[in-house]
């Protein structure tokens, strides 16, 4: 479970002060799918930052499973980060000399995984998001909608049980989009990982268990039947 209390992110831009999260207080449990939707600089992605410790809070407490975060080291948080925590980006962010097979290998190569274990994790994530015939494609070699299940197929090499999702279907036609929503959704279903997305979009949102507001920082909620 994720628990935030009373996080507050505090920005400066020249002089001023910019009070990008005001008192969050929320609460994610395991297995749980959630949407975060709100207005460009409402918030959200400071929001999604801190839950992926990509960003720490300028006060307030983030415990999972019950420890607090971020009384933890540098090198602590990256161990968390490493080994519980997947990110997917709307702009996929793979490494265009890499292959789609070596790109979603790149986690376990830099976790030390022996190559034989490694190539058959490979193997069997790349059928599962149904790309094993183009496990040799460079990402220009790849459409959207493929370069975008390569990016997921990375983010969960690592079997996290947490996946976070920032915009994951901003730059898909709505075909496309719809394939990668699916697959969030099989992939929440197999894995019973807490997948946290933000969007803009209402469709998207709505695929979620529950709908988080973000606006001027702060946060309004509500469920979906």
């Amino acid at each position: 479970m994720i628990e935030l209390r009373d996080i507050n992110r505090i920005f400066r831009v020249g002089d001023e002060k910019v009070h990008a999260l005001q008192d969050i207080r929320l609460t994610f449990e395991h297995g749980e799918y959630v949407s975060i939707m709100g207005p460009s600089g409402s918030g959200k992605s400071t929001l999604l930052n801190i839950l992926g410790l990509l960003d720490k809070p300028t006060s307030g407490s983030y415990l999972l499973d019950g420890i607090d975060i971020t009384s933890m080291s540098d090198n602590q948080q990256a161990d968390v980060r490493r080994n519980k925590i997947g990110f997917v980006f709307q702009s996929f962010h793979l490494i265009s000399r890499l292959t789609a097979a070596e790109n979603i290998a790149l986690p376990l190569t830099l976790a030390g995984m022996p190559p034989k274990q490694r190539d058959s994790r490979v193997r069997d994530v790349l059928e599962s998001v149904g790309l094993t015939e183009r496990a040799e494609h460079r990402p220009d070699q790849l459409s959207g909608g493929q370069r975008q299940r390569v990016a997921i197929a990375r983010a969960t090499i690592m079997r996290p049980t947490i996946l976070l999702a920032d915009e994951p279907t901003g730059n898909l036609d709505s075909r496309t989009a719809g394939e990668v929503l699916d697959l969030f959704a099989q992939l929440h279903e197999q894995r019973k990982m807490t997948l946290v997305v933000v969007t803009h979009s209402d469709e998207v949102a709505a695929r979620a268990q529950r709908i988080i507001h973000v606006f001027d920082g702060q946060v309004s909620e509500h469920g979906l039947d």
